[in-house]
């Protein structure tokens, strides 16, 4: 029969649609693959055709040269601008502020062929790294309020290039879904005197049915009331509400699991396209007792319709007791 299921962080309703369930195999889709061919402006010996590097891990060769490992760049076409003032101001009974921010590329790689599942555990500490740094750089402005961290991978994701790379986005103000959720967490904390994101892992871990593996410092898993199917979450164990403030290793032991993840994904679903999100606290918030920073992944395996806009639930026909299972048995 099927189930209406509640998000504790959020309070948002899901329908797990039990009687149309869907295996790994069920969903139509086309694995991302790479076919090369085109000049790469993310391809070594093209670092003109980017702007110049903000942060980069090399060898010790020329900034904006061949001999890097990974790096970071003002994305050519960005959503916002890092230069001048806000100037919030009112137009009538609307609001309206200039597009200041910063949008930035992370060039995972100088193989333009290896997917993020596919490089080195140390490879992809690197990223988490480039992640910290820039967003402690970024901190320092104080005109940014948020930043996003965030990875698109395949052309149904929103991907434009082959070449495997993340975004991050600063913004001048903290976007309204995160506000929510963290809305959420201070309700449930308030409640109860613990935090929500906590909880979660202390009833999925130890064999939950829902758990997809676990380590001494993360636990992944697929949340109770998933909006999508196969969508799966990473939580580090220790409290902590901002992921800037990762130390050495959490990010080692973040990079074995995210990959494991990955791969695991890889495998049950052949190679889907996926979006990846890390959900932290805003910069200018101390530390949060109520709140708890985490990775989110969803496969594109389904689309939005007319009911999941015109009420806000989402449809998923995969219980996720049935996808951690899929993701925990895969390798």
């Amino acid at each position: 029969m099927p189930e209406l299921r509640k998000d504790a962080v959020t309070g948002r309703w899901v329908i797990i649609s039990t009687d149309r369930a869907r295996r790994p195999t069920d969903f139509v889709r086309a694995p991302v693959t790479v076919q090369g061919g085109r000049v790469c402006p993310f391809c070594p010996g093209n670092e003109q055709k980017t702007p110049p590097e903000l942060l980069a891990y090399r060898g010790g060769s020329a900034p904006n040269s061949p001999g890097w490992r990974l790096r970071c760049v003002p994305n050519k076409f960005p959503a916002l601008r890092v230069e001048g003032d806000l100037d919030r101001r009112g137009d009538g009974v609307y609001d309206l502020m200039n597009g200041v921010g910063a949008h930035e590329a992370f060039i995972e790689t100088p193989d333009h062929f290896a997917s993020l599942s596919e490089q080195s555990e140390r490879q992809i500490e690197e990223l988490l790294w480039a992640f910290r740094d820039r967003t402690l750089d970024l901190k320092r402005d104080e005109r940014m309020q948020y930043v996003l961290l965030f990875k698109n991978h395949g052309e149904a994701a929103g991907a434009t290039l082959e070449h495997s790379h993340s975004q991050l986005i600063a913004l001048p103000i903290v976007p309204r879904q995160v506000q929510e959720e963290m809305d959420g967490a201070l309700r449930y904390f308030q409640f109860r005197e613990r935090c929500v994101f906590c909880d979660m892992i202390r009833q999925d871990s130890t064999g939950g049915q829902r758990m997809v593996l676990e380590t001494d410092q993360f636990l992944v898993m697929a949340p109770y009331a998933p909006r999508f199917p196969f969508e799966t979450w990473i939580l580090p164990r220790r409290h902590s509400s901002h992921f800037e403030s990762a130390d050495h290793g959490v990010l080692q032991n973040l990079a074995w699991v995210l990959r494991s993840t990955l791969r695991r994904i890889d495998q049950v679903l052949e190679r889907p396209a996926y979006n990846l999100v890390i959900h932290g606290a805003p910069l200018r918030e101390a530390p949060m007792g109520h709140y708890h920073w985490h990775i989110e992944i969803i496969p594109k395996l389904t689309k939005a319709a007319g009911f999941e806009w015109g009420t806000g639930f989402h449809v998923n026909p995969t219980p996720p007791e049935e996808a951690a299972q899929f993701l925990r048995d895969a390798i």
